[in-house]
């Protein structure tokens, strides 16, 4: 499957490439801040991580893109749809490596994301699923337009919040 690339007024919005961007993935998953995001996680875990987001596109024809920062090129993080096995439904997700934080680049991408779900695959909702503890995200959610719909329990995260995002604000 090839991943459609998306470009923002400041990134690129593309396919996970091993090669220039597993390092700072595997960085930024070893960091303690990704506890809300699965994390902290070896190298080898964060191979797999990685292996699992590429091979999300090709089982569900959808995925997360790799957010690339266009004036420089650096990998910023990863952003975009995802639905692995066991997800309550599917999320609009983020996560972007601490150097490039409080850029406006998660919401810029999750924006865009939003837009291809809606427009492009159609989809008639979309959740963000978010820890109670992640201020930033809860910040995030509410940026794009989501409400707080509801909190369920997650078999490896715990308690989490459901916000759910509107078709408008796009």
């Amino acid at each position: 499957m090839k991943i459609p690339v998306i470009n923002t007024e400041r990134l690129i919005l593309r396919e996970f490439r091993d090669h220039s961007d597993f390092e700072p993935y595997a960085k930024f998953y070893a960091s303690d801040k990704t506890k809300y995001y699965g994390g902290p996680l070896d190298r080898s875990l964060a191979w797999r991580a990685a292996a699992a987001m590429m091979g999300h596109w090709i089982i569900r024809g959808y995925g997360a893109w790799a957010v690339e920062e266009r004036a420089t090129g650096d990998f910023c993080g990863i952003v975009g749809l995802w639905n692995p096995e066991g997800w309550p439904e599917r999320e609009i997700t983020w996560a972007i490596v601490e150097h490039k934080q409080g850029k406006g680049y998660a919401y810029e991408a999750a924006i865009r994301s939003k837009v291809y779900a809606y427009e492009t695959l159609g989809w008639d909702s979309v959740y963000s699923c978010i820890s109670s503890e992640n201020s930033d995200s809860i910040r995030l959610a509410k940026k794009l337009g989501a409400s707080l719909e509801r909190e369920i329990e997650t078999e490896k995260r715990g308690k989490v919040l459901v916000y759910r995002h509107s078709r408008e604000n796009r």
